[in-house]
């Protein structure tokens, strides 16, 4: 995993949709993401190659990771659902679940992200 470079652009997409550090969700979703473009197939099982791996960095459990990205999501959805639908591409008609979620930033930041 590059440190900095995909960091400064999780950080900036997040704050754009309105996501800041004072969520415990922020630094789970940015570690989550980067794990997600070094390897794309975790995106397939979250609650297992994800949540876990984020969970032992941040020194709690996956239901609070998985509940402080459901807070991620829910405020960039509130902030701004145009914008995360431009990211993902495609119209999107109700709030992303974290699996989509991850997906989009991920397939966003693998696209400017050598």
């Amino acid at each position: 995993m590059k440190p900095g470079g995909d960091t400064k652009v999780i950080q900036w997409l997040l704050h754009s949709l309105g996501v800041t550090e004072e969520y415990t969700g922020f630094p789970h979703t940015i570690y989550a993401v980067q794990l997600a473009i070094d390897n794309p197939e975790r995106l397939k099982l979250i609650t297992k190659l994800i949540y876990p791996d984020v969970a032992g960095r941040y020194g709690t459990n996956w239901k609070a990771v998985e509940r402080n990205m459901r807070t991620v999501v829910s405020v960039a959805w509130k902030t701004d659902p145009l914008l995360l639908s431009e990211l993902a591409g495609f119209h999107l008609k109700r709030k992303p679940n974290n699996s989509r979620f991850l997906a989009i930033l991920t397939g966003f930041c693998s696209g400017i992200i050598l």
